[in-house]
C-alpha cells in the first residue's frame, strides 16, 4: 500500500508501516453495528490538528468517551486516511469540554445535555470524582432533587456493569447488544452465571438463542459432545419445533436435527441423553407405539385441554327447542334478516350444546351468526363473554356484536407478577356462555388455559375460519377439533349475493378449493382486487413502495400510514419484511427536523415509525401482532412511548428487541387482523412459505382493496403447495 503522510501538529508525519497509538476523545460515533461492534468513529486525537477517522470492533462508546487507541494508519480509496484499531481501552475524559459531552451523550439514563452542563459547571473536572466517590453531592447542583440523585446513581453503577458484561461478550465474539438484557436478567451475577452456565442464556435471555449460547459455551471449552451441550441442542431443537407450530417431534427426526444443529455424528450420545431426559421427566414421550417427544410444557397442555374438551363434550344444556324457533323467527323479522338453513342450525345447537365450533370462509355469515347467538343468549338470560387472540380482532368483535369484548389474556385476567392467569379452575369466568372469535389463531397452550377458566356449567362457542394459517404457537386447535368429529360443529358455506360481488371474496373461495385466482390489471376494470405482474425482486419493491406511497392513496384516499398493509410470506430476501421495512420508512417516514430516533443494530426507530411487538409481554400488556406508532423517543431517560390504539406503552430501550418495524409485516403476523387495503408480494424466492392457505389468509386480511404484486408463477405454487401447515399434534386423538 502507497504511504501517505500527513502533517501533525509537531510536524511529524503517519505511517502505515507500524502499529502506533493515539490518546483523545471521541467526537461522534459515525457508524456502530450492534451485532458485531463494527464502528466508526469522529476522534479528537491529542497532537491532531482535524478529527481523525477511527475503524474497528468496540464495545458500547458513546462522544465525549476518552480512549487509547493502538492499531496502524490506511488509506480508504473513498474515505482517505483512517486509523484502523486493533485494541483500546478506555480512559478518562481530561478536559472539562470532554467530561460534559460524556455525561450529556446519552449514556446515562437520566441525565441530557442540560443536566451535563450544569453538573460539569458545578463541579468542574473533580465531576467524575464526585460521582464515583460521593454521588449524593449531585444534589448540590440546581434542578436535581435527591429522586434524580438515586436514578443517576442506579444508571451510573448499571452502566459500570454492563460495560463489563459487553466486553466479555465481546472476549467471546458475541454481539454486544444483548449485554444489557443480560445484565437485567442476572444483575451482578451476569459474567458468573453465563461463564458457569453458558445455556441458560438461551432459555431466560429474549433473543439470545441456542446458537449464540454454544458460542460462547464453545469459546469457554465446552466439549462439543458433553453431556450439558446435548441436552441444551435437543431442548433448543424441540423449541425450534414449537416454534414451527409443532407439539411434538417424533424421536428420529429430534436426533435428527439434532445432530445437525449440534453438527454431531454420534446418535448414540445423542439417543443416551435423550433417554435420560425422558426418565428425568425434563422431556415427555407421548402415548402410541410411534415415539413422539414433548416439551413438558406442551405435553400437560395438550392432555389437559382434552380432558376438559371431553366433560364440556358430554355435557348439554336443556332448552325448549320450540322457543328458540319462535324467537329466532321474531328476531329475523325485527332485523330485516334472512339466515341460511346452516346459519340456522348454528343457531340452534348453539343453544343446547356446552361446546360447539362455527367454522366457514368469508362471505358465509359468521358475523351475523354470531351476533344472532349473543342477542339469542342474551333473550335467554344468560351473560356473554366475548373474545378474540388479537387486540385488533377483539376491537372488530366488539364493533359488530355491539357489546364489549376482549383479547383472551384480558378476559382471563394475566397477572404479570404471577406470570399465570388470574381465571382458572378455581376461579373460573363469571359468564354463562364465552364466544371466541378468530380461533384458528388459538395455540395449544393458549387453549388450555381458556378451557381451566370454563365452568363445567357454562358454554363455549369457538368461532373462527379453519382454512386460514394455524396459529403461530404450537398445536392446531381448531382444525384438529373438527378433523377429531369429537365436538359438535356447523361450517357455513353458503356465500351471500352482496359478499359475491366482491373478487377478493370470490378468489378467496377460488383459492381454497384449489382454483387459479381471477387476475386483473389495474386500469382493466374496476374491482377491488388486482394483480401487477413483476419478476425481479427489484422491481417487485419498486412497485409496492409506489403503490403504498402513490397510487393507492391517489386512487382510494387512503392513509399510506395507517390504512395500508404490506403482508409478505417471509422476513428474508429482497422482497422479505426486512428490507420492504426499509425502504418503505424512508418513503414514508423519512428523517426530519424535530423528529427524533434511535440507532438499533442496522435499523433506525424513528418518531412516527409504524412497529409490531415481536413476542408477548405480560409486564406491559402487549402481545406478539399487536401493531402501534412510535408517539415519542426519550433520550435523557432512554424511553420510548408507542400508542397502541386506545393506550400508550413505554418501553425501555432494553426492551426494544421486542419491537419492529410494521410498515411490512409476514402474514403469519397479521393473523386476527383487517386491513381497509393490504399489498401482497409474491416471488419465487418466497417458495419456502408459499401455500394455499397463507394466499388465502393473506387475501382475506384486506376489507376494500387487495394488490398483489410479482408473479403468476409463485401464485402456481402457492396453490400447489398444501403441505406447509402440516404439523405433529395429538390432539384430535386425544379427544
Amino acid at each position: 500500500m502507497a504511504e501517505k503522510d500527513q502533517e501533525n501538529l509537531f510536524g511529524g508525519s503517519l505511517s502505515s508501516a507500524t502499529p502506533q497509538t493515539i490518546t483523545g476523545s471521541v467526537d461522534r460515533v459515525t457508524y456502530h453495528n450492534e451485532q458485531n461492534g463494527y464502528s466508526v468513529l469522529r476522534f479528537l486525537a491529542q497532537g491532531f490538528r482535524d478529527p481523525v477517522t477511527v475503524t474497528g470492533n468496540f464495545s458500547t462508546i458513546s462522544p465525549g468517551e476518552s480512549l487509547k487507541v493502538t492499531g496502524w494508519w490506511t488509506s480508504h480509496p473513498q474515505y482517505g486516511d483512517q486509523f484502523k484499531a486493533t485494541d483500546y481501552s478506555v480512559v478518562r475524559p481530561a478536559t472539562i469540554a470532554g467530561i460534559q459531552k460524556y455525561l450529556g451523550s446519552g449514556l446515562i439514563k437520566g441525565v441530557g445535555p442540560v443536566t451535563a452542563r450544569r453538573i460539569v459547571e458545578h463541579f468542574g473536572d473533580r465531576t467524575l470524582d464526585v460521582i464515583e466517590q460521593d454521588i449524593s453531592r449531585l444534589s448540590e447542583v440546581k434542578g436535581i432533587a435527591r429522586k434524580r440523585v438515586d436514578m443517576i446513581q442506579q444508571a451510573w453503577d448499571e452502566q459500570r456493569a454492563i460495560k463489563e458484561v459487553m466486553l466479555f461478550l465481546q472476549s467471546h465474539g458475541v454481539s454486544t447488544h444483548y449485554a444489557v438484557k443480560i445484565y437485567k436478567q442476572y444483575g451482578n451475577d451476569a459474567i458468573s452465571v453465563v461463564e458457569k452456565t453458558p445455556y441458560r442464556l438461551a432459555e431466560d435471555v429474549y433473543g439470545i438463542g441456542f446458537r449464540t449460547a454454544d458460542q460462547i459455551a464453545r469459546h469457554l471449552g465446552i466439549a462439543a459432545d458433553s453431556e450439558e451441550r446435548l441436552r441444551a441442542g435437543l431442548k433448543f431443537v424441540l423449541f425450534e419445533a414449537t416454534d414451527e407450530g409443532h407439539c411434538y417431534l417424533p424421536a428420529p427426526e429430534l436426533i435428527e436435527r439434532a445432530k445437525k444443529a449440534l453438527e454431531i455424528e454420534d446418535d448414540g450420545k445423542i439417543a443416551a441423553v435423550l433417554g435420560m431426559m425422558i426418565s428425568e421427566g425434563s422431556l415427555k414421550k407421548g402415548e402410541g407405539e410411534g415415539e413422539s417427544i414433548y416439551a413438558p410444557a406442551i405435553w400437560q397442555a395438550e392432555r389437559s385441554l382434552a380432558r376438559r374438551l371431553k366433560v364440556l363434550r358430554e355435557r348439554h344444556v336443556h332448552v325448549d327447542e320450540g322457543r328458540v324457533d319462535r324467537w329466532l323467527e321474531r328476531y329475523t323479522e325485527r332485523h330485516g334478516i334472512e339466515l341460511s338453513d346452516e346459519q340456522q342450525d348454528a343457531i340452534r345447537m348453539a343453544a343446547r350444546e356446552r361446546i360447539m365450533i362455527l367454522t366457514g370462509g368469508p362471505g358465509t355469515g359468521k358475523t351475523t351468526t354470531l351476533r344472532t347467538m349473543v342477542g339469542l343468549f342474551l333473550a335467554m338470560g344468560k351473560s356473554v363473554a366475548l373474545a378474540s387472540p388479537t387486540g385488533r380482532a377483539a376491537q372488530r368483535l366488539a364493533e359488530v356484536a355491539g357489546r364489549e369484548a376482549k383479547t383472551i389474556h384480558r378476559l382471563l385476567e394475566f397477572d404479570p407478577s404471577r406470570m399465570a392467569f388470574k381465571r382458572d379452575e378455581n376461579a373460573p369466568l363469571d359468564a354463562d356462555a364465552t364466544i371466541i372469535d378468530e380461533s384458528s389463531m388459538i395455540d395449544v397452550v393458549l387453549a388450555n388455559s381458556l378451557l381451566k377458566a370454563v365452568s363445567p356449567e357454562s358454554q363455549l362457542i369457538l368461532v373462527g375460519d379453519v382454512d386460514q394459517l394455524p396459529s403461530v404457537g404450537p398445536g392446531a386447535v381448531l382444525r384438529d377439533l373438527i378433523e377429531s368429529g369429537a365436538l359438535p360443529v356447523v361450517r357455513l358455506t353458503q356465500i351471500f349475493r352482496q359478499a359475491a360481488e366482491s373478487l377478493i371474496i370470490r378468489n378467496a373461495h377460488r383459492i381454497n378449493r384449489g382454483d387459479f385466482p381471477q387476475l386483473i390489471t389495474p386500469g382493466e376494470q374496476t374491482t377491488d382486487c388486482y394483480f401487477i405482474e413483476a419478476d425481479e425482486p427489484d422491481q417487485v419493491v419498486d412497485l409496492i413502495v409506489k403503490s403504498v406511497a402513490g397510487s393507492l392513496p391517489r386512487r382510494f384516499g387512503y392513509d399510506p400510514r395507517t390504512d395500508i398493509q404490506v403482508l409478505c410470506p417471509m422476513n428474508r430476501g429482497r422482497v422479505g419484511t426486512s428490507h420492504l421495512n426499509d425502504v418503505l420508512q424512508a418513503a414514508l417516514n423519512p428523517p426530519g427536523e424535530g423528529k427524533n430516533e434511535l440507532s438499533r443494530g442496522n435499523r433506525m426507530l424513528r418518531e412516527g415509525d409504524r412497529v409490531i411487538q415481536k413476542v408477548n409481554n405480560y409486564k406491559l400488556d402487549v402481545f406478539n401482532g399487536d401493531m402501534g406508532t412510535v408517539e415519542r423517543i426519550d433520550r435523557i431517560d432512554q424511553l420510548v412511548m408507542v400508542r397502541f390504539q386506545d393506550r400508550q406503552v413505554v418501553y425501555d430501550y432494553a426492551d426494544l428487541l421486542e419491537l419492529g418495524h410494521g410498515f411490512a409485516v409476514t402474514v403469519h403476523k397479521s393473523q386476527g387482523s383487517e386491513y381497509p387495503a393490504v399489498v401482497l408480494p409474491l416471488h419465487p424466492q418466497h417458495y419456502l412459505m408459499l401455500s394455499r392457505n397463507l394466499l388465502y389468509t393473506a387475501l382475506t386480511r384486506a376489507k376494500k382493496t387487495a394488490v398483489l404484486i410479482g408473479s403468476t408463477r409463485a401464485i402456481g405454487m402457492a396453490m400447489h403447495n398444501l403441505e406447509a401447515t402440516q404439523r405433529f399434534t395429538m390432539l384430535s386423538e386425544l379427544v
